[in-house]
């Protein structure tokens, strides 16, 4: 039997962004988008508590003082839960704009715990990592929840259910299917676009919603491409957010004239999302980024595969 390794001092981990809700799934639903994130490493430390040394990237100005930081306030949580006897120091490269509606404050908060994970005599299950990335993710928009820290933490089509005990499940999509992420150059506030939402819910869009829930992940379990497209609407919360972003009825209606199967509000927006088959991937996007100058906005734009490929430890 060999030795256990010795701990490591430092480590650096990569967790991509993530569009959450999937339009019909508030909350509960997200998938990762691997081709951005954000990168955090961490190292051991003599002194106790955690130290925020650097922040770089797109971010701007976020704060370094750890509680009120979204990848800070998760290794706080970390080291209270564990006990852990030593300090952490974090540097981290945003590669994720803010207020994007691409979760990059819970990607910051994922790769944070997954880089301190790396330095731990015992490892914890992803589940805990889950939970100590909540309480940073808290940190940006006043409330727990899970819809972009599961699938940037667990990677594809994650759905969660449960925030005191949480359970998360991989959703199968169909191997076809693509992802076509847009992101509009805008400023939209998580909590802006949170605090605008209704309270309550009539019965009738209640039951429409929950149908095109049941319809979606049926189709993607059983790759009926009709069914996702006829289900990939949501009646409750995009017809609220809509008019934050300039455009998005017409962009909509953009991407689904060029092949989508749907399109909707990425998160809290702006980003804006379209699924479709391979062969239509370029023609939705030519659409969108197309309809988005037609209101004046520039755009980035990344298309992906669904596939299961979460956070890790890249050095």
């Amino acid at each position: 039997m060999s030795p256990a390794k010795p701990p490591r001092d430092v480590a650096t981990a990569f967790a991509p962004a993530s569009v959450g809700n999937v339009a019909i799934g508030f909350d509960i639903l997200g998938f990762s988008v691997g081709a951005i994130g954000d990168r955090a490493t961490v190292r051991r430390t003599s002194e106790p508590g955690v130290r925020i040394a650097a922040v770089r990237g797109v971010a701007g100005d976020l704060p370094l003082e750890p509680a009120k930081n979204t990848a800070g306030r998760a290794l706080q949580a970390m080291r209270e839960a564990l006990a852990l006897p030593f300090g952490m120091e974090l540097e981290l490269d945003k590669g994720i704009p803010l207020s994007s509606g691409l979760g990059g404050s819970a990607a910051s908060a994922v790769a944070a715990v997954v880089a301190a994970n790396a330095l731990l005599p015992e490892p914890c299950s992803q589940l805990q990592l889950l939970k100590f990335a909540m309480q940073g993710e808290q940190v940006a928009s006043g409330s727990l929840h899970v819809d972009n820290i599961a699938p940037s933490l667990f990677g594809g089509l994650v759905l969660t259910v449960g925030i005191d005990h949480p359970r998360v499940k991989q959703i199968p999509v169909p191997a076809t299917v693509r992802a076509v992420v847009v992101h509009p150059h805008m400023f939209l506030s998580t909590r802006e676009a949170r605090a605008i939402l209704r309270s309550s819910v009539p019965m009738k869009d209640f039951v429409w919603q929950t149908a095109n829930l049941a319809g979606f992940i049926s189709g993607c379990y059983t790759n009926d491409l009709d069914m996702l497209r006829e289900c990939f609407e949501d009646v409750v919360i995009e017809p609220q957010r809509a008019a934050l972003i300039p455009g998005f009825t017409a962009v909509r209606r953009a991407a689904m004239s060029a092949g989508a199967l749907g399109c909707s509000i990425s998160g809290a927006g702006p980003t804006v999302f379209a699924w479709c088959v391979e062969s239509h991937a370029l023609a939705v996007r030519e659409a969108l980024v197309v309809e988005f100058s037609h209101h004046d906005l520039k755009s980035d734009h990344w298309t992906t595969a669904l596939e299961p490929v979460g956070a890790r430890v890249v050095d």
